[in-house]
């Protein structure tokens, strides 16, 4: 059975819910927005990750009895507000950018809009999802436009909570990576895994030479061998007399990796193991990774720093009210205006503006009436102009998800729009230096 994602929120959400329901205003229709009004600092774009797994996460968003009688022995919720949420459905609309696309500060990355009641009990689980999955695919695109061409391999899960190790083995594969040593990440979206042994095999046995021949006994020849637990140069020596010139490749979990990756490479080279790889681990992100770029290495291993964003953990993300119906039933915008917090009212169709190279010069955030916005939109999914891409794309639909967002599928789907999304961007964007947001966003104002 499904487990049910209706309490992972806030109790707040709840109780809005119960004075909406008691002054009658539950059932008037809203929109809400998703976005980040500024990127972590240094950071020139993010990437919209998790947008899969929060479809799975409004298709299950029920209320069982046994959380209903929990929130009414807790007196969360009155009588009438347990009734709505026994019969709790989404039947509203969302749409939003496809999962793997950059964003930027503003870019209205998940538009929803139903009943205020519908709406507003999906903030935190949303957001929950949407912070964390982005924060590591926005960090893990960092890594693979470091590596270049060579890949990069998520082994982060025993530094994070245990569903959180599987999100973000997600994440990080949709931004490039190209396996994940998380097994339940692999059966579940279909991520190829990776991973052969750790120092503790080498120790469990009375001598290195007796651990790497029962690994290759066990594994074959084209396994990987840790050759650091004693010494670098003599762990190589007997990684070869194990599995000979066959050998797949050798980690290196320690050290000055750049400095021993060139002294195995000429040692493997100087027996005849040419094709023999190396793989580097221990504690690497996007900066030791682009230090290591002129080392003779074939791949990188990456744990804390994937699954942490290397020391940006979230987007900062917000779900904010834009519009909300009238008593009159007409749609009016709305606004926060706090200092520092303020928000831009109105729903809003997104669209990535080309140059001539097809490279991406400026994120069009389209606002006004709302009927002009949604023509709009609708014209260009039929037809989009030469300059201008469209961001939004279907998610639910009358709330029905559009599976293709889901599953397995739904990662090969993200994974190439981050590859074709990234290559968009303008020269230079994808420096590890500090700089602005890579593209600027400007707003396009349609008149009533």
């Amino acid at each position: 059975m499904t487990a049910s994602t209706a309490l992972l929120t806030d109790r707040y959400e709840l109780t809005m819910l119960q004075a909406a329901l008691a002054d009658g205003t539950a059932d008037r229709r809203c929109v809400f927005e998703v976005f980040t009004r500024r990127l972590p600092p240094g950071r020139r774009y993010g990437v919209v990750a998790g947008t899969g797994r929060v479809l799975d996460a409004v298709r299950d968003f029920r209320f069982d009895e046994e959380q209903l009688e929990w929130l009414a022995a807790e007196r969360v919720v009155d009588e009438r507000t347990l009734e709505y949420l026994r019969d709790y459905r989404f039947t509203g609309d969302v749409v939003g950018y496809a999962e793997g696309e950059v964003f930027f500060p503003l870019s209205p990355l998940m538009v929803v809009e139903g009943t205020f009641a519908e709406a507003v009990l999906l903030e935190t689980v949303v957001l929950s999802i949407l912070n964390y999955d982005s924060a590591i695919a926005s960090a893990a695109s960092r890594m693979t436009s470091a590596a270049v061409d060579r890949p990069c391999l998520e082994m982060g899960a025993r530094r994070a909570q245990e569903e959180a190790a599987v999100a973000a083995a997600r994440a990080a594969v949709i931004a490039g990576f190209a396996g994940t040593s998380n097994l339940e990440a692999g059966r579940r979206y279909g991520l190829p895994t990776i991973g052969t042994a750790a120092h503790a095999f080498t120790l469990l046995h009375d001598d290195e030479e007796s651990a790497f021949a029962a690994q290759v006994a066990s594994q074959g020849r084209g396994t990987t061998l840790l050759v650091d637990t004693y010494d670098v140069r003599r762990g190589v020596e007997r990684a070869l007399a194990a599995a000979g010139t066959e050998l797949g490749a050798v980690r290196i979990d320690s050290g000055d990796l750049a400095a021993l990756a060139q002294e195995v490479r000429a040692q493997l080279d100087a027996a005849g193991a040419r094709r023999t790889k190396i793989v580097v681990t221990s504690d690497l992100d996007e900066y030791a990774i682009a230090a290591l770029a002129v080392a003779p290495v074939d791949s990188y291993g990456v744990g804390t720093s994937v699954v942490t964003g290397s020391g940006a953990p979230t987007c900062g993300m917000v779900y904010k009210m834009v519009s909300r119906e009238r008593a009159d039933g007409s749609m009016e915008a709305v606004a926060k205006v706090s200092r520092s917090k303020a928000s831009v009212g109105g729903r809003k169709a997104a669209a990535r503006r080309l140059g001539p190279d097809g490279r991406a010069v400026e994120e069009v955030l389209v606002c006004g009436p709302p009927e002009r916005v949604l023509a709009w939109q609708d014209a260009q999914w039929r037809s989009p102009e030469p300059t201008l891409r469209p961001l939004h794309v279907p998610l639910i639909t009358g709330g029905v998800p559009d599976e293709r967002w889901t599953g397995a599928a739904g990662v090969r789907l993200a994974q190439a729009r981050h590859t074709a999304s990234r290559e968009e961007l303008p020269r230079g964007a994808r420096r590890l230096s500090a700089d602005e947001a890579a593209v600027p966003t400007v707003t396009a104002r349609l008149e009533p």
